[in-house]
């Protein structure tokens, strides 16, 4: 009796199907099998936040969760996020806008963590934002230029009425 499973992820629409261990961690099954890289691993102890994803649209630290714990269900990583390869989303437009980041690593799991949050979310104060991006950590930036990309992110997204 051999010690894998197969396990069939949709990862940004795409079904993805693996015989992995069953001990294999979300983060490493799209990393690895999907060969997707800007889901991004740091603490791989759910503290950083830098390995977020969106499970069933609620964003979840993949590095928490086994990918059989995934299968049959949707995952969506921060490569689906722009619409075309010649556009950004609204979320990642102005984090480039307003200097957001700046070493790049743990910017896709703010971007997971934040996205689903702004869809009838326009006006959000300073403490609301903060306690969206609360479970990120950033060791660059000083949150500053986040809580402002998040803010006109937000504006954009309402006024168009999508995300």
């Amino acid at each position: 009796m051999s010690g894998t499973r197969k396990v069939s992820v949709e990862i940004n629409g795409v079904p993805v199907e693996a015989e992995v261990e069953p001990r294999l961690l979300l983060s490493d099954f799209i990393r690895h099998e999907a060969g997707l890289t800007g889901t991004h691993v740091g603490c791989e102890h759910g503290v950083c936040g830098a390995c977020t994803v969106q499970l069933e649209g609620r964003p979840v630290r993949s590095c928490l969760m086994f990918a059989v714990q995934a299968d049959g269900r949707s995952v969506r990583t921060v490569e689906d996020l722009a619409p075309s390869e010649t556009e950004m989303h609204p979320l990642q437009q102005a984090f480039h806008e307003c200097h957001a980041l700046q070493c790049g690593f743990c910017t896709p799991g703010f971007l997971m963590s934040i996205e689903p949050e702004l869809a009838g979310a326009d006006e959000l104060t300073d403490a609301e934002i903060r306690e969206m991006v609360g479970g990120n950590l950033c060791r660059c930036t000083g949150y500053q230029g986040i809580v402002e990309a998040v803010r006109l992110a937000a504006r954009r997204i309402n006024e168009k009425g999508h995300a």
